[in-house]
This record gives structure tokens, sequence and C-alpha cells, in this order.
């Protein structure tokens, strides 16, 4: 559950980071939908992204999970402190109409706030799923051709009263336009 709201809101984040104008968001105890159409009303006719290709990269800088034994925690940390990237077309379609599953969360999630002005972004988001509670606090800055971004996630109550921590760093460029058999 964790991992996928990290990467729905690291894609939300790419959305934030293309937006070449710099809009101006303000949001507080919003939906999930409150804060995309927000977004898409701030960006203009322009689109969320700027069209083309990006790299990004995602490292997880620190991991707990208490009770985990000290010698499978310590693998897990070294495994995932390792950077992930990956490369992505986003075609012009995209970057004007993203699907509604572009923006992090789903219909247990709200944004106690989302802020997004000169530059930099500042969000939390909370999630429920059963017994489970999640935080995610996002924070960094954009431009229309790169992003860095910082993101905390706290769970807790999962399986057996289970908590996690996590923090991650999102990076990502725009590194030129797609190749044509990507678009």
């Amino acid at each position: 559950m964790m991992m996928r709201r990290c990467a729905a809101a690291a894609a939300l984040c790419l959305s934030l980071a293309a937006c070449g104008s710099k809009p101006t968001v303000d949001e507080t105890n919003a939906s999930v939908e409150d804060v995309s159409q927000a977004v898409r009303e701030a960006s203009g006719e322009e689109g969320l992204l700027r069209p083309g290709k990006w790299q990004s990269s995602v490292t997880i800088e620190k991991m707990s999970v208490p009770g985990m034994p000290p010698e499978a925690a310590e693998r897990m940390q070294s495994a995932m402190q390792q950077p992930r990237t990956a490369e992505a077309c986003l075609t012009e379609e995209q970057a004007k109409e993203p699907g509604a599953n572009f923006f992090a969360g789903n219909d247990n999630c709200r944004y106690d706030h989302f802020r997004m002005k000169g530059g930099k972004i500042d969000a939390q988001m909370r999630c429920a799923s059963g017994a489970a509670t999640q935080v995610m606090k996002m924070a960094g800055t954009y431009s229309s051709t790169s992003y860095d971004m910082r993101m905390e996630s706290d769970t807790t109550g999962g399986e057996a009263g289970q908590a996690m921590t996590m923090t991650m760093r999102v990076e990502s460029r725009r590194t030129g336009d797609c190749d044509e058999k990507a678009s």
C-alpha cells in the first residue's frame, strides 16, 4: 500500500514539475480530485506537463519497521538505498489531459494541505485503508524541466498493528523529445 501511494505521489510531483508558468495552488482539507482540478485550472491551456522524455530516480533514504530483526532491517535498508531509475515518454495528449489516476491517492485519501507557488511545493496527504492510516508529507522544488522532491511516509495500524516510516527522494528531469517509436 505505502510503496504504491509513494509512486503515485511521485507521479503527482512529475505533473507539477513540468508546469512552465509556476502556477499557484493553495488547498486545505481537500480531496485528491479537488487538488487535481485546482492544479489543472492553474496550469491553463498549456497543460500540466511539458511533453517529452523524462528520466526519474527514486532513492529510499531511510526506512524503519519497528520490531523487524536488526539483520533484516540492515539488508532491507541496503537494498532500498540503491536509486531506481526509469524513463518515460509523455505525449502532448497525456500532458494536456492526464487520467484521474495520475494524481496520488484514492477515495480514502485527503490532502491536509497542498501548496504550490513560485517553484516550491509543500503538501500533506492522509489515507486510510482498513485499520491502517498513512500520512505522507511532500516538499521540494520544481520547474518546467526538472524537480527534486523529498517525501516522508508514516504508516500506522497496519497488519498486526505494524508501523512503518519511510523517507524517499524523487528527482526527475526532462531529457528531450520522445523517440518516434515511443510516441
